[in-house]
């Protein structure tokens, strides 16, 4: 294109100079050939802008084509940054989704180690309450042997005492304090008898509360691992009837205190009504503790949006209805703290509340979404309680009415201990006045009866003067009392003489 261009403006000029050239032929001959060198040179020329031109003409092709090339490759580029700039959207979509999912795996951690944590701290609290009662045991055990020993060692020195008097004073003693020995010996006799009974009785109920809680220790895991499986089927039975699941609560409630060994109306109450200026309050359970004390369960958790959390179809809906469950627990705790229970007339209750989860999945699960919940009931002062740990706190309580009761009986023994040394005591110096009036007894019995045959006028020498003199006698006075008087006799006459 570009040469045929060049040749239509280059035509003109050669006709007219051809034209010129023609005119001026004649005149110009020389000027012609000059020029015709010229034109030569002009045809060579112009031969090599055309060749020039159509080399051009190829550049421009080669050009276009390298254009299209580049603008292909262009496109290319572009396509390929887009796909490099969606790649780096979906880039950051899997670094906000992989840390997404690294916090909640740390977040995960960390409650799993708070739950871990929980775990060794009731175990360790089992194990405090089993290394006490062991200790309570051995010390029973010691104090129970020590009044053995002691309860021996006084029967035998008692013995001894009762055979060394009795020995020492003989038939004198029988004949002269029969009685007032068997009024002395009848109370100490019911006393010991009373304090065998009381230390057996205690050895017995020691052995029986030692077995009990050894039953109790092994079936403490399984009676657990059965309360959270009926608490999980029933759940997933009560969906949506929030009466129900109110009564259902407080069964599981009162399963979890009767598997205590609590008995209902004497170690604990249910649904205690109390007159306040705000109304009517009824506390779900009342604990009773040791030195008239209580403590309030309260068994009434909505379980609605947990259970649709287990029966969620998708993520969205499971974590809707988890963040329900929570708000619902921290309605609950929220309720809860503003009753003021420990206010109530009566109760003499400790600022705090027990708030009763009967699954342990559905507390675990709402610490999950909101791991601060624990630490927002402990400043409301309530304290939640799944099964697992309500047993174990609820046998903490039995184990102190077991030693609530084990110090009464202690203390009463010790009474009865102390009852019986005073009564010991007492007899020992009743026992010490009797030996003192049986040795004055005796030395005026020993005076009386050497007034019998000592001396030159004694009662027998004067008998046997009798039947010298004739007197007429039926029996004869013992030999051994006559021969003493005789010597007695002799012995005076030999003074005399001696004198």
């Amino acid at each position: 294109m570009i040469v045929e261009l060049s040749f239509s403006l280059l035509k003109p000029y050669v006709l007219t100079s051809s034209i010129t050239l023609l005119g001026c032929f004649g005149l110009f001959i020389p000027l012609l050939m000059g020029r015709k060198k010229q034109i030569h040179a002009l045809q060579a020329d112009l031969a090599q802008s055309r060749a020039d031109i159509i080399q051009y003409q190829g550049n421009l092709q080669q050009l276009d084509y390298f254009k299209d090339a580049h603008h292909a490759e262009l496109q290319k580029n572009q396509q390929l940054q887009v796909d490099i700039t969606t790649a780096k959207e979906q880039l950051q979509h899997f670094k906000t989704r992989s840390t997404e999912f690294v916090q909640q795996y740390q977040l995960s951690q960390q409650q799993l180690k708070t739950v871990q944590a929980r775990f060794e701290e009731t175990h360790a609290k089992l194990a405090a309450l089993e290394s006490a009662v062991t200790e309570k045991e051995l010390s029973f055990s010691a104090q129970l042997e020590q009044i053995e020993s002691s309860k021996r060692i006084l029967t035998k020195e008692f013995e001894n005492l009762a055979n060394r008097v009795l020995t020492e004073k003989g038939e004198a003693f029988k004949a002269l304090n029969q009685e007032s020995v068997q009024s002395l010996l009848q109370p100490m006799q019911t006393e010991m008898k009373g304090f065998r009974e009381k230390v057996e009785a205690i050895h017995t109920e020691e052995l029986k509360q030692r077995s009990e809680l050894k039953t109790e220790l092994i079936n403490l895991q399984k009676l657990n691992q059965d309360i959270t499986h009926q608490a999980q089927s029933l759940t997933n039975a009560l969906q949506g009837q929030k009466k129900v699941q109110g009564n259902w609560g407080e069964l599981m409630l009162e399963n979890v205190l009767d598997s205590a060994g609590l008995r209902l109306g004497v170690d604990y109450k249910r649904e205690v009504n109390f007159n306040t200026q705000d109304g009517k309050l009824r506390p779900d359970v009342i604990v009773y503790l040791p030195q008239n004390r209580h403590i309030v369960i309260d068994a009434k958790t909505s379980l609605n949006a947990y259970t649709r959390f287990v029966n969620a179809q998708s993520d969205m809906d499971a974590q809707i209805a988890l963040k329900q469950h929570a708000l619902a627990i921290g309605d609950r705790i929220n309720e809860l703290a503003s009753k003021d229970y420990f206010k109530l007339p009566g109760l003499n209750s400790p600022e705090v509340v027990v708030l009763f989860v009967p699954i342990e999945s559905a507390y675990v699960e709402a610490l999950k979404y909101q791991p601060d919940l624990y630490q927002k009931a402990i400043e409301r002062n309530i304290l939640v309680a799944t099964p697992t740990t309500l047993l174990t706190s609820l046998n903490i309580v039995k184990q102190l009415w077991r030693f609530e009761d084990q110090s009464k009986h202690t203390a009463e023994l010790a009474n009865r201990a102390e009852r019986f040394y005073t009564k010991l005591n007492g007899f020992l110096g009743s026992m010490q006045g009797v030996g003192k009036q049986l040795d004055k007894a005796k030395e005026s019995y020993d005076k009386a009866f050497s007034q019998l045959y000592s001396g030159r006028g004694n009662l027998i020498k004067q008998a046997a003067e009798f039947r010298d003199l004739g007197v007429s006698v039926q029996k004869e006075l013992p030999e051994e009392l006559t021969d003493l008087a005789h010597l007695e006799l002799d012995f005076v006459s030999e003074e005399s003489q001696n004198q």
